[in-house]
């Protein structure tokens, strides 16, 4: 496939992706800024300036996977309905309105499969838990709902951007090399091992949230590696088999059991 893939130049792709990134980092800020207690605020920093420094990480990778992923992911033959519209014209919703109910479907019933194998595994990392949850803040439905904005702009967006359209694209861009660089594209052997390296990865990143409110332990680590890795090969399945977009709903409507359990969990217990 060309560099200028269905006639849309690698910076219109690059600046197109950043910006559909964006709004769930600016999201996370304000999560941010809206739950951080005063007393929680460095010496010599403000609350507002706390809250923008904590995007600029998430900001600088967002925009090092969109390099990543306009130049890498047309060269492999994986989608973004986002990109095509640039190119053809024609809506991204008349592409994805055949692939919703999918993408839905998969995102709710990997949630619920994920809080059910999270429940599974509790009795082997429930003795780690009480300890690290000493001293933390009990959540309220405020801030269980503050946080929602989070889950569906920034994990069904952004770190859709950063892991599939970033990372798992070089992934498999490096795997059709490495294999001999196909006509057709890379195998389902690439793309299968591009799949699993970013998922588990995706995984791995969760891991220094999680260290902010518990202490890691190996049982942990292992827990939330393997239930994240599942999830993001669905996400992935998704991509390479329909198109970014479809990934990015899948993981949006992950989260919604998510959400509804740590409700419940906010009002029964």
């Amino acid at each position: 496939m060309p560099p200028t893939a269905y006639g849309v130049s690698f910076g219109k792709r690059f600046g197109v992706t950043l910006l559909a990134g964006v709004p769930g980092i600016a999201a996370l800020v304000g999560y941010i800024y809206v739950t951080t207690p005063p007393t929680a605020v460095p010496a010599g920093l403000s609350l507002p300036l706390l809250a923008v420094l904590s995007g600029l990480n998430p900001l600088l990778l967002l925009g090092v996977a969109c390099l990543l992923g306009a130049y890498t992911a047309p060269r492999v033959g994986l989608r973004s309905y986002l990109i095509d519209r640039l190119g053809t014209g024609e809506g991204v919703w008349e592409h994805l309105r055949e692939e919703v109910g999918l993408a839905v479907g998969i995102g709710i019933l990997g949630g619920i499969l994920i809080v059910i194998l999270d429940a599974v595994m509790m009795p082997f990392v429930g003795q780690d838990l009480p300890q690290s949850v000493i001293g933390a803040t009990r959540p309220t439905v405020a801030t269980v709902l503050a946080y929602a904005p989070v889950r569906f702009l920034y994990g069904g967006i952004t770190e859709e951007l950063m892991l599939r359209f970033g990372l798992m694209s070089v992934l498999a861009f490096v795997g059709w090399r490495v294999t001999g660089r196909r006509a057709d594209g890379p195998g389902s052997g690439v793309m299968w091992t591009a799949i699993v390296i970013s998922a588990v990865l995706f995984g791995v990143g969760h891991l220094p949230a999680l260290a902010q409110s518990v202490a890691l332990t190996p049982a942990l680590i292992a827990r939330t590696v393997l239930l994240n890795a599942i999830a993001g090969i669905l996400f992935g399945w998704l991509y390479w088999q329909r198109s970014l977009e479809t990934a990015m709903i899948a993981h949006a409507s992950f989260h919604v059991p998510l959400l509804m359990l740590s409700l419940v969990q906010v009002v029964v217990l």
